[in-house]
């Protein structure tokens, strides 16, 4: 734990030292002089609808909710607030500051807030009003009651974060809506004295922890973006004292931060499944801006297209995305109970409604729910008068920002790779990066073949948490058994590497990029690798260049990883074929200088072989692992061929 806390300080600006100083005497006044017993009623004025609630109707949703594959029924089974469902252990109710989230390894605050984000209750909030019956809204009433009186202010686990508190302020600010407040503190006194005494002043304090709280400096990552729509659509529905001051600070902070944290509509976070969630943050920012006589800027508009726009190009032909980076399962709201519910194909429906485009409504899930309540009628017409595009897309290459996407579509079919030679991540700390430079991802046919091997955690099974972010579970080369960056942390990098593109090309018929990266100049080596896409063949040469600056040997690993969807077997001494009848048959050439086996769901000497497709779930999976020994500069070239 010490050596945590030291390489986070090497991660720290003198600017960010001393902002990270004040916010530790703020914490000491909070702890031992703020009052807790903030008034009880709070002056709120009554707005305009900012959703088309009313308009929503999907049925009777589940009363589930659903942490990461564990289900909870809370309707039959009490919320405990704090406890970590996969362990059952608990966090304790103290001061919310002097709460260390990384002392315990079997211990996940990330656990635990998922069911605090109480997202689950706009399922509850539908169930109300589709259905008139009074059960559902006193079962909002005990659960938000419960949790005000579980989580004191300050005190406990779920004030630990504040993209927490902001992601809480969203889904209430979403219930308002739907359960038509205004109209039931009309009709019911008490009701009414729930939102005035409980409710409203739990709300003042989130807004209030929003706004004195915010991510900063190196962690000034999605967590500042999700501050700042918290706080931007919480005080755009409810008027406080503060409320006009609130919405220009968190409006500016988004105006801000669209820009900051992207390029050409990439997110520099540099994990794939974020750029949902952050771009929910935006989108609904941008929504309720425009319903309240606050828009925001061309500019930022400009930059939610380019977003939108990126989306649907890193997108294959059947809505799968590649999965670089970290990825948690994280949504800004979740309207659609399904878990398979594709929230990018969703954004590219609105992005069809906002920018009246065939292109991104070819590739959307059509106008869901989540977009019903979004844009309303007018929205479903505008979707409804857009014409389908069938046009075919082609290959995109973000040279600036270190992305490659090579495609191929003919006949409904699609050969479609991911090539990533992008930073490692965002800011010092690059925290939901992966050391994956210059690695690959293939889908074939709407379907993954070699895969990124996920994320599985973040702060519980340390040696899962190096696993999957370390070099070795993607689709690159590893020297000496080293990652390419040094981690500092399971959320902390140190030593980030730095990529070069040394070349590239869109033509008709061959496409290309080449790159570097420094990531192994402590082993006096260097890895370059070169991609080829001879479409007329359909096959792709991966050219590995070695570079040894020494005399000393090197140990080269080159792992393929395979969804575990895909069948694969040895059709001879160098070649591996799939077999699966779903997609066209993949065949991978290894060269000669490389020794190779097929390994699946190894954990000794080495962990390997292995798939995360969500959060703090894994399996087994098949691994073509590839190695050798080389005390020269040597080329390795392996082939790809679709059949």
């Amino acid at each position: 734990m010490k050596t945590w806390y030291l390489n986070r300080l090497r991660t720290m600006s003198g600017p960010e030292f001393f902002f990270r100083a004040r916010q530790f005497l703020q914490k000491k006044y909070e702890q031992y002089f703020l009052k807790k017993d903030l008034p009880g009623k709070i002056p709120y004025l009554y707005e305009k609808k900012i959703l088309f609630a009313d308009l929503v109707s999907n049925g009777i949703f589940p009363s589930i909710i659903n942490v990461f594959g564990k289900k909870i029924d809370y309707f039959s089974e009490e919320i405990k607030w704090h406890m970590d469902v996969f362990s059952n252990n608990y966090f304790p109710i103290v001061f919310s500051k002097n709460i260390n989230i990384r002392l315990n390894e079997d211990l996940s605050a990330k656990n635990v807030w998922e069911i605090n984000r109480l997202q689950f209750l706009v399922h509850l909030a539908f169930n109300y009003t589709n259905t008139g019956n009074e059960f559902y809204l006193n079962k909002s009433i005990e659960i938000i009651s419960s949790w005000i009186d579980n989580n004191p202010y300050l005190m406990g686990i779920n004030w630990y974060s504040n993209i927490e508190v902001n992601i809480r302020l969203i889904t209430w600010a979403i219930c308002w809506e739907i359960l038509d407040i205004e109209r039931l503190i009309r009709e019911n006194p008490d009701f009414k004295d729930f939102v005035e005494t409980r409710w409203i002043p739990s709300i003042y304090q989130h807004c209030k922890y929003s706004y004195l709280n915010p991510s900063k400096y190196s962690s000034a990552n999605n967590h500042l973006v999700s501050e700042y729509a918290g706080l931007f659509i919480a005080n755009s529905k409810w008027k406080f004292g503060e409320s006009e001051k609130w919405l220009r600070y968190s409006k500016q902070g988004l105006e801000r931060e669209i820009c900051q944290q992207h390029s050409t509509g990439i997110n520099k976070e540099e994990a794939a499944e974020y750029i949902q969630f952050i771009t929910d943050f935006f989108l609904l920012s941008f929504v309720i801006g425009a319903r309240t006589n606050n828009s925001f800027s061309s500019g930022f508009e400009k930059q939610l297209k380019e977003i939108i726009y990126y989306i649907y190009n890193f997108l294959d032909r059947d809505g799968n995305y590649p999965k670089y980076g970290d990825e948690d399962d994280g949504k800004c709201f979740i309207i659609d109970p399904d878990d398979q519910f594709n929230n990018f194909r969703s954004l590219l429906t609105s992005g069809s409604i906002l920018f009246h485009d065939p292109k991104l409504k070819s590739k959307s899930n059509g106008f869901d729910v989540k977009n019903k309540l979004l844009f309303g009628n007018e929205g479903l017409k505008i979707f409804e008068s857009i014409q389908v595009s069938d046009d075919k897309e082609n290959s995109q290459f973000y040279r600036k920002e270190g992305h490659f996407i090579f495609r191929k579509q003919e006949d409904q079919k699609e050969i479609y790779l991911h090539f990533n030679a992008a930073p490692l991540g965002y800011l010092s700390i690059a925290a939901h990066g992966h050391a994956d430079a210059l690695s690959f991802i293939m889908h074939i046919d709407g379907h993954p073949v070699f895969i990124d091997s996920g994320t599985y955690t973040y702060h519980t099974h340390p040696e899962w948490r190096k696993y999957f972010i370390g070099t070795l579970a993607h689709n690159t080369i590893s020297i000496n058994k080293k990652d390419q960056a040094l981690n500092g942390g399971p959320t902390l990098w140190l030593e980030h590497y730095e990529i070069k593109i040394l070349d590239s090309k869109l033509d008709d018929n061959l496409e290309s990029i080449k790159a570097t990266h420094n990531g192994y100049a402590n082993e006096k080596s260097e890895h370059i690798r070169e991609i080829l896409f001879e479409k007329s063949k359909n096959e792709f040469h991966i050219i590995d260049t070695i570079v040894v600056k020494d005399k000393n040997e090197k140990i080269v690993e080159l792992p393929f990883h395979l969804h575990p969807d895909v069948l694969i077997h040895q059709n001879s001494s160098d070649r591996y074929a799939t077999g699966n009848t779903q997609f066209r048959q993949v065949e991978l050439t290894i060269d000669e200088k490389l020794d190779h086996s097929l390994i699946k769901g190894q954990i000794a000497p080495q962990i390997l072989g292995w798939y995360s497709g969500s959060f703090m779930n894994k399996e087994a999976t098949n691994s073509i692992y590839c190695n050798t020994v080389i005390d020269k500069t040597t080329i390795f070239k392996n082939v790809i061929k679709i059949n």
